[in-house]
């Protein structure tokens, strides 16, 4: 969706160059728009040598199997938003171990992709029948003979391996910005 009219009073947006960009901004009040953007989280999570994947069955990707995953909500931690997706997807229980990897992707609307290394607690994976099929735990064998799409072949490469936890979250909170969340690399 483009916009065309300021989201904070309604005014019709102008264009003007901002830091060596084109940029819509209202006329009428401080308002800029950035642009669109949408955060996506994704799982690895391993049990017994073998990675959970789904098998979509809506597009984009219908068909091709893939690490558990979606959207955060506006006003969701990221952390809990890859913990309820993959609950969702799966009825997998799981838990944050840390960042491992980051897709970026700019188009129309700016996709940012954040892969979370995971803890396995406890379930059955179980088909969510909304937005994937199927779901199971595989080896890099059985992952040979299913149609994986690429960038979860990719990911499962980085599961495979047993990577650091990467980028962990900071439990310390910073009392001028609640709520906030804070990754850092772990010192070794």
């Amino acid at each position: 969706m483009e916009a065309r009219f300021c989201l904070s009073c309604g005014q019709r947006l102008e264009v003007r160059s901002m830091g060596g960009e084109n940029r819509k901004a209202c006329p009428s009040c401080s308002f800029v728009f950035w642009g669109n953007y949408s955060i996506g989280v994704g799982a690895l999570i391993m049990k017994d040598k073998k990675i959970l994947l789904v098998r979509r069955c809506q597009e984009p990707g219908k068909g091709l199997w893939t690490n558990p995953g979606g959207y955060i909500e506006q006003y969701e931690p990221i952390e809990k938003s890859i913990v309820r997706e993959v609950y969702e997807e799966t009825g997998i229980k799981s838990r944050v171990k840390g960042i491992v990897a980051i897709g970026d992707l700019p188009r129309n609307v700016h996709n940012v992709y954040l892969v979370f290394l995971m803890d396995y607690i406890e379930g059955h994976p179980q088909a969510d029948k909304v937005e994937v099929d199927d779901a199971g735990f595989f080896s890099q064998n059985d992952m040979e003979l299913m149609d994986v799409a690429d960038l979860t072949r990719r990911l499962a490469c980085i599961a495979f391996e047993q990577p650091s936890y990467g980028l962990i979250s900071d439990t310390k909170p910073m009392l001028s910005l609640p709520n906030y969340g804070l990754y850092h690399v772990q010192r070794l």
